[in-house]
């Protein structure tokens, strides 16, 4: 168990939507909390490497499921986004994940199952490898709480026998594509597994197919800054129109939120012609195909830092650090100078120095040409509001009041 002292909890509770009134099926907001859990050097950026290996080999291996196991040492999640849920009646509360990139809800980690009168266990055993962690356990359906106005009844969950890679949280609350969730019960199914917000939807409790997402960037250990919308979205949360992407049709990127996107830095020098990438919430970094990011690497003078495993930059190349450009749907989404860097009041949490300059763009681990060539992470997304629509299949972005903020 790591030192406690590491585990810094950032903050809790946005208010949820007051008084949804189910018969409108109006979109409802769930609070979501940022936790910091960097328990060791280079934590951060192994973390996201061993996943977006994990994700590549899943998406790759599709009939495999849960046997595409990458064989990495496993860290604790590094920045991550959890929620309250309640599971069973009367709940009980559990502290999920929320993950974008997988869409089996489980509970366990932590806290032990409760079963009350809804419980039910079915036949099934139930897995999931993240490259990040794992677990496996049994499968049971029970009443699953969001939020006032969101209950599920019989869902689908994993009761984690064994579990590695989540300390200090429950499980995963997986708002994934479904057919990620193939093949992770045994014996094996070719048949998916309902996630939270498919139930939602065929239960009329939610109008629309989709999920909106806000971040929000932070500089401090404490601050309220994420919340989640089923079944529409937050207008508050963004500025302008959403551009909406279509979901890539190159495997492995086609399993996830996966879209085509190019990547540019500054006015003409190009990191990433248009190739497949996928939108993850839990990864915290921008991913760049080793190619890519070797590009950028250059562009920016950035060296790499052995304490951290981020590239580090001095006040002058800050100053002459142009912004990183996304290209998507017709649409450019301005990375700005501010926004590649990690917060730099935070640098001794990730094993930094405080008076040193890092940035939140790294190596996704291989090169361009494999289906999956970057992963636009957590420090992407707080600058951009996301909206994940099953329905459509296609993911959005808009702008947000904090899209150009000069926080970090």
């Amino acid at each position: 168990m790591f030192p406690t002292t590491l585990l810094t909890t950032l903050l809790l509770a946005l208010s949820v939507a007051a008084n949804p009134v189910l018969v409108d099926r109006s979109p409802v907001t769930l609070p979501i909390s940022r936790r910091l859990n960097l328990t060791s050097v280079h934590n951060l950026v192994r973390h996201d490497q061993n996943r977006a290996k994990a994700l590549k080999l899943k998406g790759s291996s599709k009939g495999l499921g849960s046997r595409a196991v990458v064989n990495e040492a496993v860290d604790n999640q590094a920045v991550t986004y959890v929620a309250s849920v309640g599971v069973g009646s009367p709940a009980t509360t559990y502290s999920l994940l929320i993950d974008t990139g997988s869409s089996n809800t489980w509970v366990g980690a932590g806290k032990a199952y409760v079963k009350t009168s809804t419980s039910t266990q079915t036949s099934n055993r139930v897995s999931v490898t993240y490259g990040s962690g794992s677990f496996s356990g049994t499968e049971f359906t029970d009443t699953v709480t969001l939020a006032s106005g969101l209950v599920i009844s019989k869902q689908s969950i994993g009761v984690a026998s064994t579990s590695t890679g989540f300390d200090g949280v429950d499980g995963i609350l997986g708002i994934g594509p479904v057919d990620l969730t193939v093949d992770t019960l045994s014996p094996a199914t070719s048949s998916s597994i309902p996630t939270v917000t498919d139930n939602l939807f065929s239960n009329g409790v939610i109008s629309a197919h989709s999920i909106g997402i806000s971040f929000e960037p932070t500089t401090v250990e404490d601050t309220v800054n994420g919340e989640i919308t089923w079944g529409g979205t937050d207008s508050s949360k963004f500025t302008g129109s959403i551009t909406f992407i279509p979901i890539t049709s190159t495997s492995p990127a086609s399993e996830f939120w996966g879209i085509n996107q190019s990547v540019r830095y500054g006015a003409s020098t190009s990191i990433l012609a248009t190739t497949a990438g996928i939108v993850d919430t839990g990864t915290t970094l921008v991913l760049l195909a080793t190619n890519g990011f070797n590009k950028y690497k250059t562009a920016t003078g950035g060296v790499l830092d052995n304490n951290t495993g981020l590239l580090r930059i001095t006040s002058t190349q800050f100053s002459n650090l142009q912004s990183l450009f996304f290209v998507a749907g017709g649409a450019t989404f301005e990375l700005t100078a501010n926004a590649q860097l990690f917060p730099r009041s935070l640098n001794t949490d990730i094993g930094g120095v405080a008076s040193s300059i890092y940035l939140i763009v790294n190596d996704l681990g291989s090169n361009s040409g494999e289906g999956l060539d970057f992963i636009n992470g957590y420090t992407f997304l707080e600058r951009f509001y996301s909206v994940f629509d099953t329905a459509n299949k296609r993911v959005g972005f808009a702008t947000t009041p904090f899209t150009t903020a000069t926080t970090n």
